[in-house]
Order: structure tokens, then C-alpha cells, then sequence
């Protein structure tokens, strides 16, 4: 077996036994950082295995400034981050779809319509549905809006766009039917 600094260079330079030899050698250390990174047996193997994936596509940008390990877990941790935000925007659109049912009810409840609009727009997914409140109900400006949600000023204007012509389309839908 070479010595790791001399896999990385082949590695890097494309040898790809060298950075097979590289990953299998590091392969038990960051599936154990990833069991208790996650807590969860299936995940930290699935993200073990994404993580081998990102470092074969990204080998050529490691530049050595930090041990080889130190990236492996630095890709990892990205990968169990991304991961996290992306169960909790599951769970909070989810809560979201409940919402929307608990406000209609209440609404019809209190003898109040339930309009189509509001319909429509409780349908729009939350990353468009926002921008379009803050402009067309709240009166917010794009720049504003921007910078509110910390998004560029082209975001904000493409989801206002996608939003209106979703609306329009599902309103148009409704009223022929």
C-alpha cells in the first residue's frame, strides 16, 4: 500500500485505483462519523455511499489544504445538512397542506366564502405562494421582496411570473368547469 499523500496526487490526477484505494481506506471511518452524525443506521449508509459518489465526481478540485478525511466529512456533513432542510420543508409543506384545510374549514364555518382565489393561491407551493403575497396582497416591491427573502431580484420576479400564470390557468380552469 502507498502512502495516502501519493494516492492523492494519482487520485487527483485521475488514477482511479488510487482513489478507489483512497475510499476504501476511509470508507469505515466516515460511515462511523455518519452513524453518529445521523443516529440512523439506513441513512448514514445512504449518505456514506453519496458521499463516495460526490468525491469520485469532485476528486480533481481537492486541493489538499486539509487532510483527506477532513473533506470526506466535510462533504458528508453538506449531504446530512441539504438533507435536513429538505425534511423539514417536507414536513412544514405538509403542516401546510393541514393548515390550508383547518383555515377553509374554519372560514366556511364562520359563513364566510371560501373564494377560488384563495383556493387557487393555497395550491401555489410556498416558495411561489410567498413573493405573491408580499406583492399583489401586501404591496411589496420586487427589490423588497428580494430582499426579504434573501433571494435575487430575478427569483422574485420568475415566481411572481410563475405564480400569476398558475393562478390564472387554475381560475380559468374553474370557471370553465
Amino acid at each position: 500500500m502507498e502512502d495516502e499523500a501519493k494516492l492523492i496526487k494519482k487520485a487527483v490526477r485521475g488514477d482511479m485505483r488510487a482513489l478507489s484505494e483512497l475510499l476504501r481506506e476511509h470508507y469505515s471511518f466516515l460511515y462511523q462519523y455518519l452513524l453518529k452524525a445521523t443516529m440512523n443506521k439506513n441513512r448514514a449508509e445512504d449518505v456514506t455511499q453519496e458521499t463516495m459518489l460526490k468525491a469520485i465526481e469532485k476528486i480533481a478540485t481537492f486541493q489538499g489544504k486539509a487532510k483527506f478525511s477532513t473533506w470526506l466529512i466535510t462533504i458528508a456533513s453538506r449531504i446530512v445538512i441539504d438533507r435536513m432542510r429538505r425534511n423539514e420543508l417536507e414536513r412544514h409543506w405538509l403542516q401546510e397542506e393541514g393548515s390550508l384545510r383547518s383555515i377553509q374549514y374554519e372560514t366556511i364555518r364562520e359563513g364566510v366564502d371560501w373564494s377560488d382565489a384563495l383556493q387557487a393561491l393555497g395550491r401555489l407551493s410556498s416558495s411561489i405562494r410567498i413573493p405573491v403575497l408580499l406583492k399583489y396582497y401586501y404591496g411589496y416591491g420586487q427589490d423588497e421582496i428580494s430582499a426579504m427573502l434573501d433571494i435575487p431580484a430575478g427569483t422574485v420576479k420568475s415566481r411572481l411570473h410563475n405564480g400569476l400564470k398558475q393562478l390564472r390557468k387554475e381560475l380559468t380552469e374553474h370557471e370553465e368547469a
